[in-house]
């Protein structure tokens, strides 16, 4: 597995099946053109560029190259890094023929092929040293922030403060802050939301 710092985005669930082989990184669906219209994976996307960087891997056909320019002008550029995967012609396995364009999509290009557009974009992977400490299911429990009577108010509160978008899930929340920070600093975070309500005891 090469562990990257930055997110990496891809259109659908089978780039991402892909890349999760291969990568120790937050991997991230657009769920194709939907990102158009949604608004609040949009958000989560520009605050994860903000504080970790974002690789977009997506297609190299049209579609693809679409949805990259929207992402492109959405989020601030110092904190995209665009990989991509090189025309391979060809037909996906589970596809019953190709594409409008005939091309390989991120699931059906070889991996050397993934890899050298990461390397070309001049992405630095590292070796996984000794794993940082992260945020748990049980971390949330113990907080108050998951299976408690008002773990939802204190999980949207939690959101708000860090400019995350409402309607994430708690898995995904927990997943987002794996990415975006450490522990000790998940830690400050929730005992800052406790001095601000007062009544919310960690």
């Amino acid at each position: 597995m090469i562990k990257l710092k930055q997110a990496v985005v891809v259109e659908g669930r089978y780039d991402k099946a892909k890349l999760s082989s291969i990568l120790d990184t937050l991997i991230i669906e657009t769920g194709g053109f939907r990102i158009f219209k949604d608004k609040d994976r949009l958000a989560m996307l520009r605050e994860i560029a903000l504080r970790r960087g974002l690789i977009i891997l997506t297609d190299s056909d049209n579609a693809g190259f679409k949805i990259r320019r929207y992402l492109g002008g959405s989020i601030p550029k110092g904190c995209i890094i665009n990989a991509y995967i090189p025309d391979i012609l060809g037909k996906e396995k589970r596809k019953a023929k190709p594409s409008a364009e005939g091309k390989l999509g991120v699931e059906g290009v070889p991996v050397s092929a993934i890899l050298q557009a990461l390397a070309q974009a001049g992405v630095l992977a590292e070796e996984s040293a000794e794993p940082a400490r992260k945020v748990t299911k049980q971390d949330f429990i113990q907080l108050g922030l998951s299976g408690g009577e008002n773990s939802s108010v204190y999980r949207a509160r939690l959101k708000k403060q860090l400019g995350l978008p409402e309607h994430l899930s708690t898995n995904s929340l927990i997943e987002v802050l794996g990415c975006i920070m450490g522990y000790d600093e998940f830690l400050a975070q929730v005992e800052q939301l406790a001095e601000a309500e007062g009544s919310y005891d960690i």
